[in-house]
């Protein structure tokens, strides 16, 4: 395990993907993160699937506790009071103004704990005309304008996984980490407020930045054509990428590798800026070529040049992979009652150490005694919950 936010107490209040995400990320880093849930069947993305442990809940609910509470019964909202008091750190996923109905927003909780880092996270913010709006994934992806530049405007469809509700618990997390920084210094807590519109703006900041700067709408297409990357299928149906920047050696080394001295003589690809003008024609010749030989024959023969490339693995491939093997990349799950048995391991090595494990995501409220014995009193509760969790060296 990582240790870099040990001692570090965290509250989480989410559903589905945003608050839960910022939660493991933190918790990746060491934090304690103990994570409420509704009393019963806890949170949704639980049975987003079928029974009440998804492998999609598993995914983003890793190295946490949890405790089922009713906050509108009075005994259970005392727990949850008791447990922000010790809290370093609240994450919430509400909508704008139910925290307020249960007594968990900001006023409320910063006068039980004036340390405490609340972050609440959002689809449009916590005013403003979408405020209410109900809002998911896809809503945020289309309406900041990443949609538009991320998809291929003649087939447009969605593809891929819940980019903007991680990315946007990504950024929380950062937000929070910086004002856990702050708090050193000021001893103060603070709000913070992200909403996934804002997230995915920023991270949308480069084709904004074409617009403000150049005047010019930016679409799906333009990444790839004025980067030069290409997907072909090969022989064997396969596809394979490649990427040739802005480098004239990129281009040369390609031309090399597939035998294409005839593109290169062609006066629509003698240059870089032809060839993005040029861009669907020299794909098209492109993939006339990655046709004649099989994707494992152009890895074989690409690893002699320098070219970027790889092929489009899928997640069976990359389990089997090489590098993936060798920066350790799947550990084991420990502790686990049902689920999968060994994840993705947290991307961050420090001082040349990773996490060589993970531990399993909770069942429904799986530490609800340890939790109440440690805020009852009991000496021998919290510890567990604080241990210092030692890293273990990268394998070399």
């Amino acid at each position: 395990m990582l240790t870099a936010l040990n001692q570090i107490r965290v509250v989480e209040q989410g559903t589905f993907i945003t608050g839960p995400c910022a939660g493991m990320m933190l918790a990746d880093l060491g934090a304690d993160v103990i994570k409420i849930e509704s009393a019963g069947n806890g949170d949704p993305y639980r049975s987003f699937k079928t029974g009440f442990y998804s492998a999609h809940f598993q995914a983003y609910n890793r190295n946490k506790r949890a405790i089922g509470l009713d906050l509108k019964s009075d005994a259970d909202r005392e727990v949850f009071y008791q447990l922000i008091a010790q809290a370093d750190v609240y994450i919430q996923n509400f909508r704008p103004g139910a925290a307020a109905r249960i007594g968990a927003d900001y006023e409320t909780l910063s006068k039980i704990n004036p340390k405490l880092i609340y972050c609440s996270i959002s689809g449009f913010g916590p005013d403003g005309p979408y405020a209410q709006r109900p809002v998911y994934d896809s809503v945020a992806q289309a309406v900041s304008g990443f949609l538009s530049v991320s998809i291929d405007p003649v087939q447009p469809r969605f593809i891929g996984p819940a980019l903007a509700d991680a990315i946007t618990g990504i950024y929380a997390s950062l937000g929070i980490s910086a004002a856990l920084v702050e708090r050193g210094r000021t001893g103060k807590g603070k709000r913070i407020d992200i909403s996934m519109i804002e997230a995915m703006m920023h991270f949308a900041v480069e084709p904004y930045m074409g617009y403000f700067a150049l005047g010019e709408e930016p679409s799906g297409v333009d990444r790839p054509r004025l980067a030069q990357a290409y997907i072909v299928r090969c022989k064997d149906g396969k596809l394979f990428a490649f990427h040739l920047s802005s480098l004239d050696k990129f281009w040369d080394a390609l031309v090399e590798a597939i035998g294409g001295q005839e593109l290169a003589k062609d006066e629509r690809f003698s240059q870089r800026l032809k060839r993005i003008d040029n861009y669907e024609a020299l794909n098209a010749e492109l993939n006339a070529i990655f046709a004649t030989r099989t994707r494992a024959e152009w890895v074989e023969r690409f690893s002699g040049f320098d070219v970027p490339f790889a092929p489009i693995n899928s997640i069976p491939d990359v389990v089997g992979d090489p590098q993936a093997q060798h920066l350790n990349m799947f550990v084991p799950v420990a502790g686990r009652i049902e689920g999968a048995e060994q994840t993705v391991r947290p991307a961050f090595s420090f001082d040349g150490k990773h996490a060589t494990t993970v531990r399993a995501a909770p069942i429904v409220d799986q530490h609800s005694e340890e939790i109440r014995a440690a805020l009852k009193g009991n000496p021998g509760a919290w510890p567990e919950l604080n241990r210092e969790m030692e890293p273990v060296a990268a394998a070399q």
